[in-house]
């Protein structure tokens, strides 16, 4: 990764106001364990006691107009969303706005700080419940403490630290600047932040299935003045059927995230369908076992542990080509890998 699901309402005035890994040591792949106690915690489900921020429509939307053109795309079809609102990628503009699908007839729209693409967004009676990783960070309390707690422990387990994996990233996106990017399964948005803020591209949408990890993330920028007035969206959506054209987006970065994935090769090839030629995928995540894991203990290191996919160096890069990828390139600390492939 029953579910406590807060409730977002936002009030309009005439200007709106406002780990996946909790535990893993060098070469160790058990799942995550919730090691943090709620008792240490003054916790409560995240509510938005404000509403979205933005600034006036001239400001932030106009200005988007010829900038950023109109990607999301309907998960059911894929057909190019009609819009009924101001144009723009950003919290405030797609707060106002509709969307629908001009052939199945579905409409999503931005009930809570974030809008809703997946494919049982409005449904009434239907549920579905995901694999248990999945699950897991759809919950109030692994959300919240995501950032505050569990996301440090991955030191333990060779990443770098949050500012070393940005800067890097940020290398292998040196093409795509001035581009759309995508931070899938972005959880509290630690990255998604860090790419909006430094202006590098038209726009960055921090895209995950969590509601609540969204939420969080919304917090977050509530905290940072700046960062409501960036190009950063909100969007709930499944990897494995990604809202936009194919072809629409510049770069695409996973961060700490492979793993989690249901079906690897599903959530692979939608990104390889909505980046456009020459667009960047960037992905961290933890090996199953490295080059220096003795070859005893190999067959030990099992595929799927406590419902997650731990891949070694090798299937990651014969995932990324048998999904059209090229120019793939990695780099490896213990048990973290950084891997990079572009769409020809």
């Amino acid at each position: 990764m029953a579910i406590a699901s807060a409730s977002l309402k936002p009030t309009l005035h005439k200007r709106l106001l406002s780990p996946k890994h909790p535990q893993l040591y060098p070469n160790s792949h058990l799942g995550p364990l919730l090691r943090h106690s709620s008792a240490g915690f003054r916790f409560s489900a995240i509510r938005a006691s404000s509403a979205v921020t933005m600034q006036p429509e001239s400001n932030v939307e106009k200005s988007q107009t010829s900038q950023v053109p109109e990607v999301f795309a309907c998960p059911v079809c894929y057909e190019p969303l009609i819009r009924k609102g101001p144009t723009g990628i950003n919290l405030g503009a797609i707060y106002r706005s509709g969307f629908k699908c001009k052939k199945c007839d579905k409409s999503y729209s931005s009930k809570d700080v974030y809008l809703d693409l997946t494919l049982s967004a409005g449904l009434r009676s239907y549920t579905e419940v995901k694999p248990a990783g999945t699950e897991l960070f759809r919950s109030p309390l692994v959300s919240f403490l995501y950032e505050r707690g569990w996301r440090q422990n991955f030191n333990r387990s060779g990443f770098p630290g949050p500012d070393e994996e940005f800067k890097v990233a940020q290398d292998y996106f040196k093409s795509a600047e001035g581009g759309l990017l995508v931070d899938v399964s972005c959880g509290s948005g630690l990255f998604s932040r860090k790419f909006a803020k430094s202006g590098t591209y038209s726009a960055v949408i921090a895209l995950d299935f969590s509601e609540n990890m969204l939420r969080q993330c919304y917090e977050f920028i509530k905290r940072d003045g700046t960062l409501l007035d960036t190009n950063l969206a909100l969007v709930r959506a499944d990897v494995s059927r990604l809202p936009f054209s194919s072809g629409s987006v510049y770069a695409v970065h996973a961060g700490a995230a492979l793993h989690c994935w249901p079906s690897p090769s599903n959530a692979v090839a939608e990104i390889t369908r909505i980046l456009r030629s020459g667009g960047i995928f960037v992905g961290t995540t933890f090996l199953r076992y490295t080059s220096s894991t003795p070859q005893i203990l190999r067959p030990l290191r099992q595929r799927v542990l406590q419902n997650y996919n731990y891949l070694t160096e090798e299937e990651i890069e014969d995932l990324c080509t048998s999904c059209g990828l090229t120019n793939y390139s990695s780099k490896v600390q213990q048990s973290f890998i950084m891997f990079s492939a572009q769409k020809p």
